[in-house]
């Protein structure tokens, strides 16, 4: 079985006006541009009187070496979400407002394709291979990609804070 090494598991409130179809094609795209392949894993919505309720799961990943591969998971929970219209500029525009909330869990994963899982002695293998041979790759993979998350979710702070604010 593949090993996941946990490196950012972070939750993002925003409660106010934002355009989803941004922000949805903002996060999608970000993920699509640093290489990773994306499959929406979880979408539904609920309607009521509140407005509507929207559930969205991610599963990004990137083969960073035959051993190694980066997925980043991204959970979007939406409540009350109703149409809504801002002025910009003198301009009114169509946007949407709500609450949002998005979590993010970023895993390093090694032996993604499970090539030392066959027999009990590769899998012993592949413990002393990780521990004490390929250990600072590791690392540095781990921070490579915990610096990366992290762009990704200030990133994504930003651009809602700049949404909301129009």
């Amino acid at each position: 079985m593949p090993e996941k090494s946990n490196v950012v598991k972070e939750a993002m409130k925003h409660k106010g006006f934002f355009d989803y179809s941004e922000v949805y094609n903002f996060c999608f795209n970000w993920l699509k541009d640093e290489g990773y392949n994306v499959s929406e894993d979880v979408y539904t919505e609920k309607l009521s009187s509140f407005g509507k309720e929207v559930i969205i799961e991610w599963t990004a990943k990137k083969k960073i070496s035959d051993y190694f591969m980066n997925q980043i998971q991204v959970k979007w929970h939406i409540l009350g979400m109703n149409d809504a219209e801002v002025e910009v500029e003198g301009k009114k525009q169509k946007t949407n407002k709500g609450e949002v909330k998005l979590t993010f869990v970023a895993d390093l994963v090694s032996d993604y394709e499970e090539k030392w899982e066959d027999n009990p002695s590769w899998k012993f293998m592949r413990g002393i291979y990780d521990k004490y041979i390929i250990r600072t790759t590791r690392e540095q993979y781990e921070a490579r990609l915990q610096d990366k998350a992290e762009e990704y979710i200030e990133q994504t702070k930003s651009f809602l804070r700049l949404e909301g604010k129009k």
